[in-house]
């Protein structure tokens, strides 16, 4: 599961998420999106992380069920990212751009 690429000229520029792929992970990725938002919401403002935070400002702006979507595309981003880099996930290091 990648996202569709429309690159011209060298610039890259990474599409949406398909609905092609692995429907059970597409469920699982939208699963994990209404935690992770569920999350954001019952943590108190000052304590939230860079990730808690842009969640609760694109729930502002696009309502609930676009912004399920808009986190299950950026988790799935993360995890490729992860998977090419061969790297493990720190979070530590997102705890520490809370500022």
């Amino acid at each position: 599961m990648v996202p569709r690429q429309h690159s011209t000229g060298g610039k890259t520029r990474l599409g949406r998420i398909t609905r092609r792929g692995d429907a059970y992970l597409r469920t699982l990725l939208i699963l994990g999106a209404k935690s992770a938002l569920q999350a954001a919401l019952r943590k108190p403002a000052q304590q939230r992380h860079r990730l808690q935070r842009w969640i609760i400002e694109v729930f502002g702006r696009i309502g609930y069920h676009k912004t399920l979507v808009a986190i299950a595309n950026k988790h799935a981003r993360i995890i490729w990212a992860l998977l090419v880099k061969g790297e493990d996930f720190d979070v530590q290091r997102l705890a520490a751009t809370t500022a």
